[in-house]
């Protein structure tokens, strides 16, 4: 928030209109500002991530819909979806909450690097380069197996074949 730097360089004798302008805001909401620096949805949301966090020491094991519950039993009016993302500001998730996805660092190799990613052949049929890669379907797995022959002219691919 830029209004604390006004401030500051009001109290070094630069005027209030000039740093606004070069801000780009009007001096009108620096003015409401000084009046009231915090809002009032920032005292709730504060009072609510205290009340938040005391509910989540307590009980670790649930998510923001079982404090937002705790909250309204104790009085707090804020609804469901304040609470989620007060929750997700100050970082309080349940223990059960986060999704276990596919890693996305590849695993280690199956086997040697024979050719150490030199793909060059010193004539037809010297080197054959494969791939085998399985898609899920609705049906099951697909898995489509690709072939290659290096040669000094470059590579020839084989048709794909499914299995």
């Amino acid at each position: 928030m830029t209004f604390p730097l006004v401030l500051d360089l009001a109290a070094d004798g630069i005027p209030v209109a000039v740093t606004c302008g070069l801000l780009g805001f009007s001096r009108q909401a620096f003015y409401s500002w000084k009046a009231n620096p915090v809002c009032e949805r920032d005292l709730v949301d504060a009072y609510a991530t205290n009340a938040a966090l005391e509910v989540h020491r307590d009980d670790p094991g649930f998510g923001y819909r079982f404090i937002a519950d705790e909250l309204a039993d104790a009085g707090h009016e804020v609804s469901e979806r304040r609470v989620w993302k007060v929750c997700s500001q100050a970082g309080i998730v349940s223990v059960h909450s986060r999704k276990r996805g596919r890693s996305t660092k590849p695993g280690p190799p199956v086997h040697d690097d024979l050719v150490e990613r030199d793909f060059t052949a010193t004539g037809p049929n010297r080197l054959w380069l494969t791939d085998i890669t399985e898609h899920p379907t609705a049906e099951g797995s697909c898995t489509c197996a690709r072939s290659r022959t290096c040669g000094p002219a470059g590579s020839l691919a084989t048709p794909s074949t499914r299995g």
